[in-house]
């Protein structure tokens, strides 16, 4: 479940070919741990800012400051143009904060199968970098980006990351889900 989330796009006259009924202001957002995409309705009189984290939660105890409620869960095409060019922000910011989460993917990852090693399921990451990746783990777990970065000599290691939640998100025909909750099993 998803409490908090970051903001991608905010279209105060609601969303285009919404019908002739009275159209509500809209926001576009991912969730920040199982990186859900939403529709959400900002409350009355908010200003609401692209790229702010805001809590989307149950209101139980008046956390929303923001939010009225979600509208619903969406899909990557579902998003505007500015939603899917905000994204990776948001990702990169989402990943940055949760670094002890994604490290530990560098630290724990397992091969597939005889052939494939799951570090491989990262875009740009290849045979050489997962070796490296491997054998400095060996002697001692990843610290941090930096620390991983350093070790191995990858350069950006979250916007490896950043790249596969991405591609997750976008491709409906992905067979393994590393790091977004899996679509058929959404709700």
């Amino acid at each position: 479940m998803e409490d908090y989330a970051y903001i991608l796009d905010y279209l105060p006259q609601g969303a285009q070919g919404a019908g002739f009924g009275k159209k509500e202001p809209l926001c576009y957002a991912i969730g920040d741990e199982e990186f859900k995409l939403f529709e959400l309705v900002p409350k009355a009189g908010v200003m609401v800012d692209i790229g702010v984290r805001t809590y989307i939660g149950k209101d139980d105890a008046g956390k929303r400051d923001m939010i009225d409620h979600v509208k619903r869960r969406i899909n990557f095409d579902d998003l505007t143009n500015n939603a899917v060019a905000e994204l990776d922000y948001a990702l990169t910011e989402i990943v940055m904060s949760k670094q002890d989460r994604f490290v530990a993917f560098f630290n724990e990852a397992q091969p597939i199968s005889m052939r494939k090693h799951l570090l491989e399921e990262l875009p740009g990451l290849g045979k050489k970098y997962m070796a490296a990746v491997l054998e400095e783990r060996k002697k001692q777990p990843f610290t941090d980006f930096a620390d991983l970065s350093a070790r191995t000599g990858i350069k950006n290691p979250e916007k490896l990351i950043v790249a596969r939640i991405h591609l997750e998100l976008s491709d409906k025909e992905r067979k393994r889900y590393l790091f977004v909750k899996c679509p058929e099993r959404a709700n």
